[in-house]
C-alpha cells in the first residue's frame, strides 16, 4: 500500500511524549501504530453504520407491522419470554443434575 499522503495534527505534548514512548517499548514505528488505529476506528464505524441501519431496518418493520395490526400487547410479550425463560431455566437445572 502506497504512503504518499502525509497527515499532520495537534496534540498536548504529553500525550505526544507518552505515544512515542509506548510505540518505542513496543519496538514500532509511531507511524504504523497511529495506521493500525486509524484502521481500526474506520472498521469501528463501518460496524456501528451497519448496525445502526440494522436497527432501523428492524424499527420500520416493527413499525409496519403495527400499522397492519399484527402488534402484539406488552403484557403477551412478556408473557411468552417468561415462559421461554422457564423453560430455558428448567433445561439447564436438567443438565446440571445429569
Amino acid at each position: 500500500m502506497s504512503k504518499a499522503a502525509v497527515f499532520t495534527m495537534k496534540l498536548e505534548p504529553d500525550l505526544r511524549a507518552e505515544f512515542l514512548a509506548a510505540a518505542e517499548a513496543a519496538h514500532r514505528p509511531a507511524s504504523q501504530v497511529v495506521r493500525e488505529l486509524m484502521r481500526e476506528f474506520v472498521q469501528r464505524q463501518r460496524a456501528d453504520d451497519a448496525h445502526r441501519a440494522f436497527v432501523e431496518r428492524k424499527v420500520a418493520l416493527a413499525r409496519t407491522s403495527v400499522a397492519a395490526g399484527r402488534g402484539r400487547e406488552h403484557a403477551a410479550v412478556d408473557a411468552d419470554f417468561a415462559a421461554r425463560h422457564a423453560r430455558i431455566a428448567d433445561k439447564a437445572r436438567i443438565t446440571d443434575k445429569e
